[in-house]
């Protein structure tokens, strides 16, 4: 992949503040890119800007809460007003839960749809004329959760795959009009996302059960994101896994679902009870 691609592309990344999203901006930082970094934490970001870039002037950080219509019109206008353009948009701010439906308190829902798909949404609407204009790319960063459910994610499920189908449906919108759209669904990530999620009553679970140091480094992730950048892919599904669920899903769905309830049943602190095994959530 040739760097050249990324040099002087003006890429916002949501979500920059850690895990894919910052590995990713620190990667197309490297690469020459000019970097808008979007996140709720905004002092963390300024204290990671220097990593992105050593030149100030090509990194701009903008607090950014996406569950707010607002805020994600205010990211495009600072965008705009900073570089003049927007070549590039990475829907990457995203929140998982871990809790049974029947024991979940709705709000749960409403958070990860206001978050994962809403920010997505009005991110990417108001970033559109714009990365028309570029015949630009914008990639929605989602999960195998988003193509074969997981029990006990109701909330986090549902949002992926509304997200993969807002983005399908973009693409075919604007075949004609060289605008790219990517659905980049990665599997086991090392990232903060299961300290982060929401359990039943919508507080934090605060750890992760899994060791996250096994897990594929976010920076590798990174790598395959700007990959399928590069290429103009429609979706990259990253994992040997990943495929094989998805494969497996559209042709034995009945089979797919008993794995799945046999698998995370046995995950560490499972909600059916039955737990002992490692954390099987899907980034």
């Amino acid at each position: 992949m040739h760097a050249d691609f990324f040099r002087d592309k003006v890429i916002i990344v949501t979500g920059a503040s850690s895990g894919i999203g910052l590995a990713s901006a620190r990667l197309f930082g490297s690469y020459g890119a000019k970097v808008v970094m979007a996140a709720r934490r905004y002092e963390t970001l300024l204290a990671l800007a220097p990593s992105v870039s050593s030149d100030p002037d090509r990194v701009l950080c903008v607090r950014t809460d996406v569950a707010r219509e607002e805020d994600c019109r205010a990211l495009v206008e600072a965008t705009v007003a900073r570089f003049g353009r927007i070549d590039i948009l990475v829907n990457n701010a995203g929140l998982s839960m871990r809790a049974m439906f029947k024991d979940l308190d709705l709000k749960v829902i409403k958070t990860l749809m206001d978050v994962n798909f809403w920010g997505t949404v009005y991110c990417t609407k108001y970033a559109l004329p714009w990365l028309l204009e570029a015949k630009g790319s914008v990639v929605g960063v989602i999960s195998i959760a988003g193509y074969s459910a997981l029990p006990a994610r109701a909330g986090y499920s549902s949002s992926k795959y509304a997200i993969r189908g807002f983005l399908d449906t973009l693409r075919i919108e604007h075949l004609d009009d060289g605008l790219h759209v990517m659905v980049f669904a990665p599997g086991y990530t090392a990232s903060n996302v299961r300290r982060a999620a929401l359990t039943a009553d919508g507080s934090p679970q605060g750890e992760s059960p899994l060791e996250e140091g096994k897990l594929m480094s976010a920076e590798k992730c990174a790598e395959y994101l700007a990959k399928g950048l590069y290429s103009r892919k429609n979706q990259m599904i990253l994992t040997p896994l990943g495929r094989l669920t998805v494969w497996a899903h559209e042709r034995f769905p009945r089979m797919v679902d008993r794995l799945t309830y046999s698998f995370v049943a046995k995950e560490a602190g499972s909600p059916f009870g039955k737990g002992s095994a490692g954390e099987s959530q899907v980034d």
